[in-house]
C-alpha cells in the first residue's frame, strides 16, 4: 500500500463537468494527501497538458460536453501522455466500459470514487513506477 509520502508526491487531475462529483473526488484526494487540480471538461484537461503541466494520475469522466472522455483519452495518448488515466462513469455495460478502456485507459472505476478505490489506484501507480 502507498505510504503517506508516496501519496504526497502523486499529482492528480480530476476531469469532470459535474460540480458535485468534482468536489467529492477533489476532497477525497486531498484528504488522502494527494495534490490535485480540477478541470471542468476534457478540452481543458488536454489544454493543461499541452501547456506543459504534468500529472501522475488523471481521473477522467466519460460523458462530458465539448469532448468526451474517450476522445480526450485518445488525444492525450496521441500526444504521448503516459500518466495513469482512470476512467470514471456511472455506466456499467461491459461494451461501454470496454470502449472507454480501448481509448487508452489504465483502469476504470464506477462513480463516485471511494478511499479504497483511490488506494487501489495508488497501489497500481506505485507498482508501475
Amino acid at each position: 500500500m502507498a505510504t503517506s509520502n508516496d501519496r504526497t508526491r502523486t499529482t492528480t487531475l480530476v476531469v469532470d463537468d459535474d460540480r458535485i462529483i468534482k468536489t467529492i473526488h477533489s476532497k477525497l484526494l486531498s484528504k488522502l494527501g494527494i495534490e490535485n487540480q480540477v478541470a471542468a471538461n476534457e478540452k481543458k484537461a488536454v489544454d493543461l497538458h499541452c501547456s506543459g503541466k504534468k500529472f501522475d494520475l488523471i481521473v477522467m469522466d466519460r460523458d462530458m460536453p465539448i469532448m468526451n472522455g474517450i476522445e480526450a483519452t485518445r488525444e492525450l495518448r496521441a500526444l504521448g501522455i503516459r500518466s495513469i488515466i482512470v476512467g470514471v462513469s456511472t455506466r456499467s455495460l461491459e461494451q461501454e466500459i470496454q470502449e472507454f478502456m480501448d481509448a487508452g485507459l489504465d483502469d476504470y472505476q464506477e462513480k463516485p470514487l471511494t478511499s479504497s478505490k483511490v488506494i487501489s489506484i495508488l497501489h497500481k501507480i506505485n507498482h508501475n513506477s
